[in-house]
């Protein structure tokens, strides 16, 4: 019986620590910063070490590096096919910038919440 009982509470609390993490990694977005160009829609970066680029291609110049983060969007087109294994596939490429003014760089749709095409910013 002891053992049983002690199998129980493990298995109990791997469910726990399970839950927690799940819980940790689905956090909510925090809140978009001011300073944002306020025409434009606000989109996040939702990954880590995503690259901006100079145009909606992985061959083209990397502008910057973001993780959780923030963006101004411009507008969207498609561009070059980008396949994550871990999130999947997509086309869509939005284009951004840091604040308002500020240069323009591009970042795949795969790594902004709001899907495969983002409602709220025009197509270019």
């Amino acid at each position: 019986m002891k053992r049983l009982t002690r199998h129980s509470v493990t298995a109990l609390a791997a469910v726990l620590l399970t839950a927690g993490a799940l819980t940790a990694t689905a956090q909510a977005a925090p809140a978009a910063p001011s300073g944002g160009d306020p025409t434009l829609t606000d989109v996040y970066i939702w990954a880590t070490d995503v690259r901006l680029r100079q145009e909606p291609t992985t061959d083209s110049n990397v502008l910057a590096v973001r993780s959780t983060y923030w963006l101004d969007a411009v507008c969207q087109k498609q561009g070059q096919y980008v396949n994550d294994p871990a999130v999947g596939g997509n086309s869509w490429w939005t284009a951004v910038q840091e604040f308002s003014g500020s240069d323009i760089a591009w970042v795949n749709n795969l790594y902004l919440r709001g899907g495969e095409k983002i409602a709220g910013v025009p197509d270019c």
